[in-house]
């Protein structure tokens, strides 16, 4: 891959992509290309076949997707799968035709059994049954793996997947229902500070234990995996630390300046109870991440904050 390459970055506005956006812009790649939603509708399959034969990359990176927290993901299983599905196959199938060599897949931890051994092994994708408030997604996310593995096979490109923990960082969606854990405590507390509350409710019992990762080092990991990774078996890209969803809390808390106390809402679902990924291989390769999670959280706050009006909330 060379910085003057025409890369394609699908989702380029998201979470992710906008990370993955900056962070080869600062790299020094002088062709990026991204297309907004309203310029491609990566679910209308014959746009999306045109416009990559129009852009004709040499890399190919899908951070592109429809995605949610644990209530979204139970509240609408259907669009999480069948949105996803098209997206990923549409984008795909592009890349084959314009001759693309190079692609990488981003998935999502959710694709693991909800009891797999801790922390995750890439090993253990399709050895048990999937969390059940995420599973539509997560098998769409399988899905895209295996075509990944599939271009392999029998047209020789050199595609990869890899599969990052929970992500936070700029240009998260902050809607207290709808979004990540980590965001929706955010602005959670935030509103709980500004509006003088006396406390915070967590959704589930706080003790479910996650691992976080600043999208910063996801993209400082996408660039190392497409310079130095060429193998079918997906990768995960993890911190390396967990912490309970409590705990959590209470750091959010101090970050945001929040004195007041925590209360659970033990009527919600906490989800998977552990989930941790196995990273050793993308270690041993090199890479390292930069954000322990109290720094990490205090420069996603500092993003809320001077974004508060414009930040998504739906």
């Amino acid at each position: 891959m060379k910085l003057t390459d025409t890369i394609y970055i699908a989702g380029h506005r998201g979470l992710a992509g906008s990370a993955i956006w900056r962070h080869f812009e600062k790299a020094g790649y002088t062709n990026l290309v991204g297309l907004r939603s309203d310029e491609l509708d990566l679910t209308d399959r014959q746009a999306t076949m045109s416009q990559i034969q129009e852009v004709s990359p040499k890399v190919v990176i899908d951070a592109a997707a429809k995605v949610g927290g644990i209530h979204a993901n139970n509240t609408y299983p259907a669009d999480f799968l069948s949105q996803n599905l098209q997206i990923q196959v549409n984008l795909m199938d592009a890349a084959h035709a314009a001759g693309v060599d190079r692609l990488l897949f981003l998935g999502s931890s959710c694709i693991y059994p909800k009891f797999a051994p801790q922390p995750i092994p890439e090993s253990a994708l399709l050895t048990g049954p999937l969390e059940e408030t995420n599973d539509a997604y997560g098998i769409a996310k399988i899905s895209g793996i295996l075509q990944v593995q599939a271009m392999r096979r029998q047209h020789g490109h050199r595609w990869i997947s890899a599969m990052p923990t929970n992500l936070y960082g700029p240009n998260d969606n902050y809607h207290p229902e709808n979004s990540h854990v980590l965001a929706a405590l955010i602005r959670k507390f935030h509103e709980a500070k500004t509006e003088g509350a006396d406390t915070v409710t967590i959704w589930g019992s706080g003790s479910p234990l996650r691992e976080f990762l600043h999208v910063d080092d996801l993209a400082s990991a996408v660039e190392f995996l497409l310079l130095n990774y060429d193998d079918p078996q997906t990768i995960n890209i993890g911190s390396g630390h967990e912490v309970s969803i409590q705990e959590l809390g209470h750091t959010i808390a101090e970050v945001v300046g929040f004195d007041g106390d925590l209360v659970n809402d033990e009527t919600k679902p906490d989800g998977t109870p552990r989930k941790m990924l196995d990273s050793s291989r993308l270690h041993s390769l090199g890479w390292t991440p930069a954000w322990g999670l109290q720094d990490g959280i205090a420069d996603a706050y500092k993003w809320f904050l001077a974004n508060e009006s414009s930040v998504r909330s739906v």
